[in-house]
């Protein structure tokens, strides 16, 4: 199979491609195992990634990153799926939480935390869920008090991608109670050495287990009323608003990327295994199968690449983002699923990559917003 290059793609991206592909290649997909056992990576292969310029690839280089565009994180992005290798949370980091800083810090405070972001030295997380409220950011409860000079944080926060390892992390909560949407702020704690911060534990989920997941909680937390992303209060549901249609987007390249790599391992065991004298690729049944996972991959990049360069252009809206984000999805489970069929019972054994494909996907319908909330701000737009 010909592996499919977005038309976006140039010399500095195939460079970009390249470094990222050998990177995942030697550096993760070897660990891939120990890491799933351990459920997180490696600190220092931070510190690695940090060092060839893996982090932070679209946050200007005078901050310390690579200076690109959404383009440099996409091309990471893909050869990460590529390589079989998806515990490093690198995505979550560069692609989503620098932007945050990047758009809304103060000068002081994008060069407080970006370069260390770029270098690996810090690792971000942004928590938004709670125990109660899911999709519903409106009905959060974390509450983020003044006293004096600074904010006491109270609450407790889940599912926090990169939250084990984190040592920054943009905390969603309300500076205000008047019971609307002008209440959420996001304020930046790090969390070395905090009184009062903790992570809870480290959750066992059905797939991606080399990725951290935690629980953080918040008792009296003390951070400076300087750490508020924005010039002032309440502009937090409106940053978020603003800047999940790129994680969504982002979420949408890993999913077409899956639905591409899926298809590629399971002709390679196709054409190798036997059954009844010949090879499964030699039944038609399989040949049509995989004719089909293989135009919906087409389909699936002729469609993503359309939303990555309304997106490099300024143009995508939210309910652009949000058809990505639930139709590419979608064809991940669909296509990972039909793909496990074909392995017959060696799919179900985690040995195999499609097996850890398939328990991988079924997240992407639910974080980053689920489906039906994708569903829903599509219609708001007809």
């Amino acid at each position: 199979m010909t592996r499919h290059r977005s038309g976006w793609m140039d010399k500095d991206l195939d460079q970009v491609s390249e470094l990222a592909r050998n990177f995942f290649t030697k550096v993760c997909a070897p660990h891939e195992e120990r890491w799933s056992k351990q459920q997180h990576v490696d600190r220092d292969v931070w510190f690695r990634a940090g060092e060839v310029g893996l982090l932070c690839a679209s946050i200007p280089e005078e901050y310390g990153g690579g200076g690109g565009t959404f383009a440099h994180e996409c091309a990471i992005g893909i050869e990460q799926v590529r390589a079989l290798a998806p515990s490093f949370g690198g995505a979550v980091h560069s692609a989503i939480i620098a932007h945050y800083i990047n758009a809304y810090g103060t000068e002081e405070q994008k060069q407080r935390w970006l370069p260390k972001m770029a270098g690996g030295e810090m690792i971000a997380a942004i928590a938004m869920t709670e125990p109660g409220t899911g999709s519903d950011l409106q009905g959060i409860k974390t509450r983020a008090d003044k006293d004096g000079d600074d904010y006491v944080i109270n609450g407790s926060k889940t599912f926090i991608s990169n939250g084990f390892l984190c040592d920054l992390v943009i905390v969603v909560a309300k500076t205000a109670h008047a019971g609307g949407i002008g209440d959420v702020s996001l304020i930046v704690v790090e969390t070395e050495d905090l009184p009062g911060f903790s992570r809870g534990r480290n959750l066992e989920k059905v797939g991606q287990h080399g990725q951290d997941t935690v629980e953080l909680n918040f008792t009296d937390v003390r951070v400076p009323l300087t750490n508020l992303l924005g010039t002032v209060e309440g502009q937090g549901f409106i940053q978020l608003m603003q800047q999940l249609p790129q994680e969504r987007l982002i979420l949408a390249v890993s999913a077409a990327a899956a639905v591409e790599a899926a298809v590629e391992v399971t002709v390679a065991y196709a054409k190798e295994r036997t059954a009844f004298g010949k090879p499964l690729f030699g039944f038609q049944n399989t040949k049509f199968v995989l004719a089909e996972c293989d135009t919906v991959a087409t389909v699936s990049w002729a469609f993503l690449d359309d939303c990555v360069e309304k997106h490099l252009a300024g143009e995508l809206d939210i309910a652009g983002a949000a058809k990505a984000k639930w139709w590419l999805t979608e064809q991940q489970c669909i296509v990972v699923d039909r793909c496990v069929q074909v392995f017959g019972g060696y799919g179900y054994m985690v040995e195999y990559p499609i097996a850890r494909m398939y328990a991988d996907a079924r997240i992407q319908k639910i974080y980053g917003g689920t489906s039906e909330i994708m569903k829903d701000l599509i219609a708001r737009s007809l």
